[in-house]
């Protein structure tokens, strides 16, 4: 059994997790809500500054819970891209320190992979092929989830990702930040009925709409202008529950067809769903109902799991060591680089005789 410590500083949360296969054994996530609060939103050099500090302090711990020592660990992982550049030097230096100090192999992990993997440590009897829907503040995506670094892009948004749309329109509401959980909680007791809002639909040249991509930027467009009518009829407040609920109906309803079109028409009958975003109710709900209604099985990692965190690295890179696979020291941070090269990450042949 192959058990892995792994760090994740890809953004605002510091996270060490050891996983043994698919069973977490230990997960530390310290988040950085509360230091990024006042200026409404991520400031990156507060956050690798951050990272720096809590680092030192969950390492220890996260071997403590799982109950290991390094003899026990088969390798050292650390998100490697998507995210913040300097947030990801971090975990990657302190990775391939640790990996050099301890004489273990080193991986490098796609942060997106990790949300995949989510649904591995959720679901362990979960295996390819089946499609998920990655959601986040930063990513929209349909990816057809072949194997272990296969990998088929077949939808995405084209402008903002669903997780930015909820921080924009909480913002547009005045509920602070982050946005995504304070609507969701504001929209149990809305009429998500209330105002009728754009999906938003990607034309073809050809004709007819793309079945599977999707836009937001349109939708968050019409909530402000909703909001700037409300506020000319006069209203002492405006009806945000109801707003909340239109939003993220709108918004669950615009995923869930598209996850539904491409499901079908590449054959899945199993659709899992990652990132914080997969953590929005009205999103689990549209998507349970439709999985009820096509015979599909759909999962969803825990709470804990949706947003980012060390446990899912941890799983990926699991797989990817008993594949074979392992990263050079030399490799770095990229704030961009699409899941399909994935294996950029993993030039070297594994070889646990050396470290370079």
């Amino acid at each position: 059994m192959t058990t892995i410590l792994a760090l994740e500083t890809s953004c605002d949360e510091t996270a060490v997790a050891v996983v043994r296969d698919r069973q977490m054994l230990s997960n530390l996530i310290s988040s950085q809500v509360a230091l990024h609060q006042p200026y409404g939103g991520i400031v990156p050099e507060l956050a690798s500054r951050e990272h720096v500090v809590t680092l030192a302090q969950l390492l220890p711990l996260a071997l403590e819970q799982a109950g290991v020592d390094w003899g026990d660990i088969d390798g050292i992982a650390a998100t490697a891209a998507p995210g913040l550049v300097g947030a990801l030097m971090v975990g990657l230096t302190a990775g391939k320190t640790l990996a050099m100090v301890h004489h273990k192999p080193f991986l490098a992990v796609h942060h997106l992979e990790g949300h995949i993997y989510a649904n591995y440590l959720a679901h362990p009897d979960l295996q390819p092929p089946f499609l998920c829907l990655l959601v986040s503040g930063g990513h929209t995506s349909l990816i057809g989830v072949q194997g272990c670094g296969q990998y088929q892009s077949l939808g995405e948004t084209r402008d903002d990702a669903a997780g930015e749309a909820f921080d924009k329109v909480a913002r547009l509401l005045g509920l602070g930040y982050p946005g995504g959980p304070v609507l969701d909680r504001l929209a149990q007791t809305g009429n998500g009925q209330a105002y009728p809002l754009p999906e938003g639909n990607i034309s073809l040249p050809e004709g007819g709409f793309h079945p599977y991509d999707c836009s937001f930027s349109g939708l968050k467009t019409a909530v402000a202008r909703l909001v700037d009518k409300l506020e000319q009829t006069g209203q002492d407040s405006l009806p945000l529950a109801d707003l909340a609920a239109s939003f993220q109906t709108t918004v669950a309803r615009s995923l869930t067809r598209r996850v539904v079109a491409c499901a079908r028409d590449y054959g899945f009958t199993t659709v899992a769903v990652g990132g914080g975003v997969a953590a929005n109710s009205a999103l689990r709900q549209h998507l349970e109902l439709a999985g009820q209604q096509q015979g599909w099985r759909v999962l969803f990692p825990p709470l804990s799991l949706c947003t980012d965190n060390a446990a899912m690295i941890a799983c990926a890179a699991a797989e990817h060591l008993d594949c074979g696979h392992r990263s050079g020291l030399q490799v770095g941070a990229q704030s961009r680089l699409g899941l399909s090269r994935v294996m950029d990450l993993y030039p070297e042949p594994l070889d646990t005789r050396t470290q370079a």
